[in-house]
């Protein structure tokens, strides 16, 4: 499911550098480059409270949003907002106008979602390798993350992004054998070692299940 419309009204702005931009936040104002797609960029300022409510309800590093300017809705992609180092309010925002006829390329978060069998009955211990991957889909198409439900997995099992089925809007470019999750055994992590006998790096660790609550527990019965 796709991200709802995401509406921001701007006006222009012919004032730059620091100085002006200081009294554009004094104001209320926040200000605004727009980079489009025929090259050149439009100076804008959006209005600091309105924008900073929208950031409360999406999180998406790859927000579309219809710009509001003059009259005409331009489609555009959150490039980037800086942030005041002392205060963490926005200070600056730049966005990039897209046409949406074209698909783009974009990196997307994979979020897991259930409780593998393996960890539930089998003890064993989830770990996501991979967190976002890569697609190719029309901007209006993006959305906030794609939920993969991993509560089937069993131990000793693997997802790979061959694995994900994310729908016909989306060509994934992501590697089809990297892994995105796998559950194992509490002993196969521990005995983990590199090719030349050192502890191998390991990814970060969801969950574990019963068999690793405590030290010397007894194992679950079946």
């Amino acid at each position: 499911m796709a991200n709802e419309q995401i509406i921001l009204n701007a006006e222009p702005r012919t004032e730059q550098g620091s100085a002006a931009a200081g009294r554009l936040r004094r104001a209320g104002s926040l200000p605004a480059a727009v980079n489009r797609i025929g090259g050149d960029t439009t100076l804008v300022k959006l209005n600091t409270h309105a924008f900073q409510l929208m950031l409360r309800h999406h999180t998406s590093k790859n927000m579309l949003v219809s710009l509001e300017l003059e009259g005409a809705a331009i489609p555009a992609l959150l490039r980037e907002i800086q942030y005041d180092v002392i205060t963490g309010k926005p200070i600056h925002v730049d966005l990039g106008e897209v046409s949406l006829s074209k698909k783009i390329r974009v990196s997307l978060p994979v979020r897991l979602a259930g409780e593998p069998e393996g960890v539930k009955i089998g003890g064993g211990i989830l770990a996501q390798m991979l967190r976002e991957v890569e697609v190719e889909c029309l901007p209006a198409d993006i959305v906030e993350g794609f939920d993969v439900d991993i509560s089937g997995m069993k131990l000793g099992q693997s997802l790979f992004v061959r694995d994900l089925n994310l729908g016909a809007a989306y060509t994934v470019l992501t590697g089809k054998e990297q892994v995105v999750a796998t559950v194992s055994a509490p002993e196969e992590e521990a005995g983990a070692t590199a090719a030349d006998g050192t502890p191998a790096a390991t990814p970060e660790v969801i969950t574990k299940g019963k068999k690793d609550e405590a030290a010397g527990a007894a194992p679950a019965k079946k």
